[in-house]
């Protein structure tokens, strides 16, 4: 398979994004801005945008008998996996979908399900904290530059990612 991309400067969501894609016919593709005006966090918090960090969301149609929390456990190994890759260091999942780097939250996933036209579909919204990072009360937060000393080019790590999605797919479907 093979995901359609799509770059924007400054949109409100990439996961609202998504699920108007699908709405309009789009099987599978992967969204990425530079800027959210409203992204989203769990339990309807909201993900601070930075400039310069990596906001995208990838999405397509996965069998119906997949059960959220497979699909959270399989979204974060793909996503550590992905991350690791470029900087070698610890990456710890905090259930249910925080990625941590020294006991700090530098990335978070969305996922949200939707159904269109008899077909579900998952929608993995992907904030990662790559030169800057939200003060959260009582929620340590970090981005990678901080914790490593390395600024990652956004487009190796979404190549990444899309790598790994397309390796996995079969555990989706």
């Amino acid at each position: 398979m093979k995901f359609k991309k799509f770059f924007y400067k400054k949109i409100n969501s990439t996961n609202d994004l998504a699920i108007k894609k699908i709405q309009n016919g789009v099987k599978s593709g992967i969204i990425v801005c530079e800027f959210q005006k409203m992204g989203r966090g769990q339990r309807g918090n909201k993900w601070k945008s930075f400039q310069g960090n990596l906001f995208m969301t990838i999405f397509f149609k996965i069998k119906k008998s997949l059960t959220i929390k497979k699909m959270t456990t399989l979204n974060c190994e793909i996503i550590k996996k992905s991350l690791f890759k470029h900087i070698r260091y610890k990456i710890k999942i905090k259930s249910p979908n925080d990625l941590l780097i020294n006991k700090k939250k530098f990335c978070g996933i969305l996922q949200e399900i939707i159904f269109n036209e008899d077909n579900k579909f998952i929608i993995i919204g992907i904030g990662i904290n790559l030169i800057k990072s939200p003060k959260i009360a009582n929620y340590p937060t970090t981005n990678i530059l901080s914790e490593t000393g390395i600024k990652l080019k956004k487009s190796k790590i979404i190549k990444s990612i899309e790598f790994n999605y397309i390796n996995k797919l079969k555990l989706f479907a």
